[in-house]
């Protein structure tokens, strides 16, 4: 499959690029400085560019089979990119006829938020995180208005570690009994698992440990 990712050297984002290629897949990674990527590999397409802007991102997106979203804001707390370029990925999707989208969003979100511990209610994304977790809503509303064939996955805290694939999925909002953590490496082996497996197809699905 001819895969796209926007976000490919962020934590989850390079992991998805590693994975994906390891799967067999031809992988264009989209960012600001695709160079950074410690990866070689005929398979690989860089292409440098902003997510912000809607032309880079509609041309990137063309002649792609599947677009993956990991889009993150490093250590800004008022960051919108991740619903500004999400929303200019459907865009490009839709204009190209790009069908299947799989946009990695936060355990907490919409009807998962019942999920979520005192910490993270509260502290977390009640206070700290506040503006970062209203845009991971944002992401996920403009996700599931496209019209596209799209998954959003929704992981609880990152930690390192390996991909055990022996975390928990695709629980609904009345479960408590989580560590509410999972490995980057689990999590980007999950994104690239949707490629193939689409039991969650216009379907949130949370992940956690």
């Amino acid at each position: 499959m001819n895969v796209i990712i926007f976000g490919a050297t962020g934590t989850v984002g390079a992991l998805a690029v590693r994975r994906m290629l390891g799967d067999g897949h031809r992988v264009t990674a989209f960012a600001r400085h695709p160079e950074k990527l410690e990866i070689s590999d005929p398979a690989l397409v860089r292409i440098a560019g902003d997510v912000a802007d809607e032309t880079s991102v509609s041309d990137a997106i063309a002649g792609h089979d599947a677009v993956v979203v990991t889009l993150g804001a490093g250590m800004s707390r008022r960051s919108v990119v991740r619903s500004v370029g999400t929303m200019n990925v459907i865009r490009g999707m839709q204009a190209h006829g790009v069908a299947r989208l799989i946009c990695q969003s936060t355990l907490g979100a919409h009807e998962s938020w019942s999920n979520l511990n005192f910490f993270w209610k509260r502290i977390m994304f009640g206070l700290l995180l506040r503006p970062v977790f209203l845009d991971h809503e944002l992401q996920e509303s403009l996700v599931r208005a496209s019209g596209l064939d799209w998954t959003i996955v929704r992981p609880s805290a990152f930690t390192d570690g390996p991909d055990t694939a022996n975390y928990r999925e695709g629980f609904d909002g009345k479960e408590q009994r989580l560590k509410l953590k999972i490995s980057r490496a689990e999590v980007a082996g999950f994104l690239a698992r949707q490629l193939a497996d689409r039991r969650y197809t216009q379907r949130a699905v949370a992940i956690s440990h």
